[in-house]
Parts: C-alpha cells; sequence; structure tokens
C-alpha cells in the first residue's frame, strides 16, 4: 500500500529509511504530521517542485519514496493519507513487524553498521548462521519494495538517488528494472577496510557491493570511505564494474543554525544552561546519541582523568553531556546508555561538591537545549570510535558565542576536513584524550578565535542543499 500522492512520472527521485515526515495516532483517531529537517529535505526543497517539504510544491518533478516506520505511518498508508512529493512504504503489510524488524534491526543496524564501524566484540561475534539468512532474506525483500516502487514512479531517464546502508541493495535490483534510470547511491557512514568487510559471508559480501555497484555513481562523506569501499571492491570481485565514485562531504547549514540558535526557546535553554553550570565555569559540550560507536563512556573517563591529573579544574570547569537515547529497542543499545548514566553519576559522586556538579547529563532529546549549548561550549568533544561525518563537530564551530576549541577523534569523517584546526585524539586513549581537554581548556583566546573561524568556514563550504544538488549534477540530472 502507498500513499494516494504518488507522483507518476517523477524526475528525481530519493529513496531513503526515513522520509521527510513522520504521522502520529493520536487518541481521538487523528493523525498529525510533523516534518523533519536535515540535507535531503533542504535538497529536495532546493529542487522545487513536489519535494518541497513544507508540501506547498504542486508539481510531480520530485518525489522521496521512504518507508512507513511506526503505527501512525502505517495509519496513514492504510488511509490514504499523504504529502505531496512523498510515497510512503508499508512494506508487506501482512507481516510487517517480521520483514521490517528482520530488515532494519536485523540487518541494518545490527550486522551493517556493527561492520562499518568495527563494533563487534570478534571472540564471541558475529556469528552468521539461520537465523542471520533469514534476515538476510527479509532484508531482501524490503530493498526489492524500494527498487519496485521506484521503478514504478520514474519518468524515462530520471536521477535516482539511493540513500545508506539500510537500501544497499536498490541499485542493483533497480537497474534490472529499468535499465533507462539514473541511479546514485550515497553511503552515510564510514565504509569498512577490506578485513573487517572480509568478515560477512562471502556471498554477502559479494551481493552488497554488486547491489550499490548497480548505481551509476556510488558516494561518501570521504575519499577514506570511497577508498575502503574501492578496495573491498578490488578485493572482492576485482573492480568497481564501471560505476563511478564520488566523495561529497555534507557541511552544516549555516544559515539555518544561526538563525534557529537565536530564537527565544534557546535563550531560555541557555539561561537555564549557565545556571547549572554556574558562574566563571569553562564548559565542554558533548552531543550526541547513545550510539555505540559515538564513544561517550570513554569521553566520560576521559573527563574523570581531567580532574584527576589537573585538579586545578576541579570546580572550574563542567562537562555538559547531552546523550540522547537511540535504538532502545535493542538490549545492547540499552545497556550501553545505562553505563552513561552509570559513568557520570559515578564521577559527580566522586568529584561533586556542595555548588558545583562535575558532569550535566541530559538524555532526553531538545534541539533547542543543544543549540543553547553551542553557544556555550568553550570546548567541543567530539571522539567517536568511528564516524561517516558527524555534522555536530561541524555545528558547534557555527554556533559558538565566544569561540570553542574542537577535540576531535581522528576517526571521524570530519577529521578529513577539519583536523588542521582541531586539537585530535585517539578515540581509544583515554589519557591522550584528557591531555587534549587541558589542552583545549588553556589555549590561548586569539587562537581560539582564529581556529573557530576557519572552523567554521571549512565546517559550511557544501551546505546541505548544495550537497544534494551537486550529487545531481555529477549524475547529469
Amino acid at each position: 500500500m502507498v500513499s494516494e500522492h504518488v507522483a507518476a512520472a517523477a524526475q528525481v527521485l530519493v529513496a531513503s529509511n526515513r522520509g521527510p515526515v513522520t504521522y502520529a495516532l493520536e487518541e481521538n483517531g487523528e493523525l498529525t504530521a510533523k516534518r523533519g529537517g536535515g540535507g535531503l529535505v533542504s535538497g529536495l526543497s532546493a529542487i522545487g517542485g513536489s519535494g518541497d517539504p513544507d508540501g506547498s510544491g504542486g508539481g510531480t518533478e520530485a518525489l522521496w519514496v521512504c518507508a512507513a516506520l511506526g503505527d501512525g505511518d502505517r495509519e496513514a498508508v492504510r488511509r490514504g493519507v499523504g504529502e505531496p512529493g512523498v510515497r510512503m512504504l508499508d512494506i508487506d503489510a501482512g507481516s510487517h513487524d517480521g520483514v521490517h524488524a528482520d530488515a532494519y534491526n536485523g540487518i541494518a543496524n545490527s550486522v551493517l553498521w556493527f561492520v562499518h564501524h568495527m563494533l563487534y566484540q570478534t571472540p564471541l561475534e558475529p556469528a552468521f548462521g539461520t537465523e542471520f539468512r533469514d534476515q538476510w532474506a527479509s532484508y531482501e525483500t524490503y530493498n526489492r519494495a524500494f527498487a519496485e516502487a521506484l521503478a514504478e514512479s520514474a519518468a524515462d531517464g530520471a536521477a535516482v538517488l539511493v540513500q545508506d546502508y539500510h537500501l544497499a541493495l536498490v541499485p542493483g535490483m533497480l537497474r534490472e528494472l529499468r535499465p533507462d534510470l539514473r541511479i546514485g547511491h550515497f553511503s552515510h557512514t564510514p565504509w569498512a577496510p577490506v578485513d573487517y568487510f572480509r568478515m560477512l559471508p562471502d556471498d554477502i559480501a559479494e551481493q552488497l557491493l554488486r547491489g550499490i555497484l548497480g548505481a551509476d555513481r556510488a558516494a561518501f562523506l570521504t575519499g577514506r570511505w570511497a577508498d575502503a569501499f574501492t578496495a573491498c571492491c578490488v578485493d572482492v570481485i576485482g573492480g568497481t564494474s564501471g560505476t563511478r565514485i564520488g566523495v561529497h562531504g555534507l557541511g552544516a547549514d549555516a544559515d539555518f543554525l544561526r538563525e534557529r540558535s537565536r530564537r527565544g526557546d534557546v535563550e531560555e535553554r541557555l539561561v537555564g544552561l549557565r545556571e547549572q553550570v554556574g558562574l566563571g565555569r569553562k564548559v565542554i559540550v558533548r552531543v550526541d546519541r547513545t550510539e555505540l560507536s559515538k564513544n561517550i563512556v570513554r569521553g566520560l573517563l576521559a573527563y574523570r582523568q581531567l580532574l584527576e591529573d589537573h585538579p586545578e579544574w576541579r570546580e572550574r570547569v563542567v562537562h555538559v553531556a547531552f546523550a540522547y537515547p537511540s535504538r532502545q529497542d535493542l538490549a545492547v543499545y540499552r545497556d550501553y546508555t545505562a553505563e552513561v548514566r552509570r559513568v557520570a553519576d559515578e564521577i559527580n559522586s566522586e568529584y561533586g561538591v556542595a555548588g558545583w556538579t562535575p558532569v550535566v547529563l541530559h538524555v532526553k532529546d531538545d534541539f533547542a537545549r543543544s543549540l543553547a549549548a553551542y553557544r556555550l561550549a568553550d570546548v567541543a568533544l567530539v571522539n567517536p570510535i568511528r564516524d561517516g561525518m558527524n555534522l555536530v563537530a561541524k555545528e558547534v564551530p557555527v554556533v559558538s558565542d565566544e569561540g570553542c576549541v574542537l577535540v576531535l577523534s581522528r576517526e571521524a569523517g570530519a577529521y578529513e576536513e577539519l583536523g588542521e584546526d582541531a586539537v585530535v585524539v585517539n578515540p581509544y586513549d583515554v589519557t591522550g584524550t584528557a591531555s587534549a581537554l587541558h589542552v583545549a581548556l588553556t589555549m590561548p583566546v586569539e587562537e581560539r578565535a582564529e581556529r573557530t573561524k576557519r572552523l567554521a568556514a571549512a565546517a559550511t563550504a557544501l551546505p546541505p542543499a548544495q550537497w544534494f544538488l551537486d550529487q545531481l549534477r555529477a549524475l547529469g540530472a
């Protein structure tokens, strides 16, 4: 089943697991729509037509194909409710929970994410048995549903931009159905090095690569990830089969961030944060989902090491840590979120005194409060184990009121663009990260200001709309 708002012959199509709108089913039976933000929404707005994220566009030149992710979304599909320029798929409606849960949680988030972020505890995992094979069949079904929807909705010679690891098989499937289309695939995650990628069963590794190579062009956030993909193709199947490889480093939307960070709700939260921090104290900020790759626990351990190694910072610095719960339907993520809380509480118990709470931890997602923290930051800590890009690293220098020092993991995609003006760390080295925090906190004001200026310029070099349009142009659209 699909939304009644289906473009019969779209010239530009985007496919992603999550779409630009989600629906909530209210107690009275009414459906309410909430529109999202981000690079793809901005991009479709830039090309106009029916892809306009506010729903005002009236044409059929752009179409977003996405999955119904929740009960509200599925009910919207059943009722034929939808937004212009959005085709929402309730995949295998008769057994939705099985196909979607297996494809999304079983494969995309528990296998592909773990491989590309190198998160497995290899003495025990992975173990690819019959359960994995059943889940992989659902992943194939999920991808095939997207490919068929795109094939049905695309005009002759249309441009199709397929997004991310959830839909790695779509380009190859779509190529078979519609050889006339110009197809691009974009990976928002890192790509695993060959030795790690080869943990996957050989047939699955080949299927994934050939799926993406069904595109005319496969693109990545950094040259490092593009090179890793190419190396895997060479090792597993002998080459990239004529698919062009590209790099588009998604940047921050400076105009939006600067305007949004000055609104009343942000000012209100800024006042609250300043009260929690206390007068005259330095502020180390991190804003992350409690995603295993974000390395929040080691960041907290490094802060504790800073307080131990440099007691002069006690009562003079506060770590404002926003750790927003992610993927709580997976036990390993629930356990990780609990560990973040435990370590933060332990630091506060060990070092806190009346009038000074060393770690201010918030776990409820609040975008306005995040922007307030960006403005307050003297130091931004971005220390992922591995990250496709990390937009927080790019956003904080743009929004910071007084300029901030970026402490950045060399394993973040953003390192490629921002490393020269950041204080760079090995994400596994807790003592090294503690030393980097001390360097950042003691950096002269003039140097901090100059670095912030250069970081902000690099961070906004390819804003979301331009990022999207560059990919269309590269496809010849």
